[in-house]
């Protein structure tokens, strides 16, 4: 099988090349180098991106039984305040104050022309607001977040781990260690022990399977990774089965399908923009936002399916078939599950409609393509 055509799970996300400076480490850097990681350098940690089965392995496991990821590079920040919900929608198109203890919900931070600074997970914990952030933006925006809520109290969390244990069988596995995570519906959070362990811990993740993320003092995170592994049918997976995965489920990568240039409009994002919101007008970025919501933008993100074998990577050039410049792929790659190659990429909008047709210039030869729905592969969340 030639180099063209040869099906990979390779991921997508921007590994970067080998770098003399120090990295990062997360608190289970040990465990990741025990365990056979290969070891590469993403957002600035040593973050494991597969271990010996490969990515394919890794990915098609998660998706029949259960795999814990290592995400401590995400960044953890909590904002304490009486009207910290109220003065966070200033910066998200959110509806926040209407977010219940114990619920949790994904939002994205804006800049003034309505580009995405970043896309957060926000749980109300009764007395606070807990961010994840994505590990590449956390710095800018911990700086935009104090800027912009001088009020309010920030508190960023370096002390904590972050781990992501997810597929169907997850939640059977975490009913004897804590029963109240399993409690949860999807996008629930409480906080528990687990196994005597003290965790903050939401029914969610980014593989489009059912499952946890679980936030643990860096101290014990050895132990906790330790004990979920140990039980029967659980095995390690690295970013690029993760990367992987949240494809599949038609999830944006930042940095790949998102970024400060790209609109949630633009991003096929609008469920993300509350009613309330939209009516009020009054966060950063609404302006142009509200305008695309009424005109359409000139682009949107799409997910598309290549014929044939060959993925079609970041960064490629889509045709229409009248041979005019149609667009971009931002994250491309070879379904395991699917056992074909799948892509997301951004189509003028007269070309974003199921079915339509267009060409992928792979390697300098039009790659025949068409519009699908998204998400690839139907997610399998908790109910509600």
């Amino acid at each position: 099988m030639s180099d063209q055509t040869r099906p990979t799970a390779e991921p997508v996300l921007n590994i970067e090349p080998d770098d003399p400076r120090a990295l990062h480490a997360t608190p289970l850097d040990a465990l990741h180098r025990s365990l056979g990681a290969r070891m590469v350098a993403f957002a600035g940690y040593a973050m494991p991106v597969q271990y010996g089965p490969g990515v394919m392995a890794e990915h098609i496991h998660t998706r029949t039984h259960a795999s814990l990821f290592d995400v401590s590079h995400m960044g953890q920040l909590t904002l304490r305040g009486d009207s910290a919900a109220a003065a966070f929608e200033r910066l998200v198109p959110g509806d926040f104050q209407a977010l219940k203890p114990g619920r949790q919900r994904y939002t994205l931070l804006l800049n003034e022309a309505g580009g995405i600074i970043d896309d957060l997970m926000v749980a109300n914990h009764g007395d606070r607001l807990v961010i994840v952030a994505n590990a590449s933006r956390k710095e800018t925006d911990a700086l935009h977040l104090a800027q912009h809520l001088q009020d309010i109290e920030i508190l960023e969390h370096p002390e904590r781990a972050l781990l992501a244990f997810q597929g169907p069988a997850a939640a059977a596995i975490m009913g004897p260690l804590c029963p109240a995570a399993v409690a949860l519906p999807f996008m629930g959070v409480t906080e528990a022990e687990l196994s005597g362990i003290p965790v903050w811990i939401s029914r969610s993740g980014y593989t489009g399977e059912d499952g946890f993320e679980i936030s643990v003092r860096a101290d014990d995170a050895d132990r906790l990774a330790r004990l979920l592994l140990d039980q029967p049918g659980v095995l390690p997976a690295g970013l690029g089965a993760r990367d992987s995965l949240r494809l599949e489920a038609g999830l944006c990568l930042y940095g790949n399908d998102i970024d400060e240039l790209t609109t949630p409009v633009e991003a096929n994002l609008n469920w993300a923009i509350g009613k309330r919101r939209r009516a009020e007008a009054n966060f950063i970025g609404a302006a142009p936002i509200l305008d695309q919501l009424r005109h359409g933008p000139t682009r949107l993100r799409v997910g598309i399916r290549p014929d044939g074998r060959a993925p079609a990577r970041s960064l490629t050039t889509i045709v229409a078939e009248d041979g005019t410049a149609a667009g971009t792929i931002t994250s491309g790659g070879f379904s395991p599950t699917l056992q074909a190659p799948i892509a997301m990429g951004y189509v003028r909008r007269d070309l974003a409609a199921a079915g339509t047709a267009l060409s992928l210039m792979v390697r300098g030869k039009p790659l025949p393509a068409r519009v699908v729905p998204l998400p690839f592969v139907a997610t399998r969340y908790a109910k509600p």
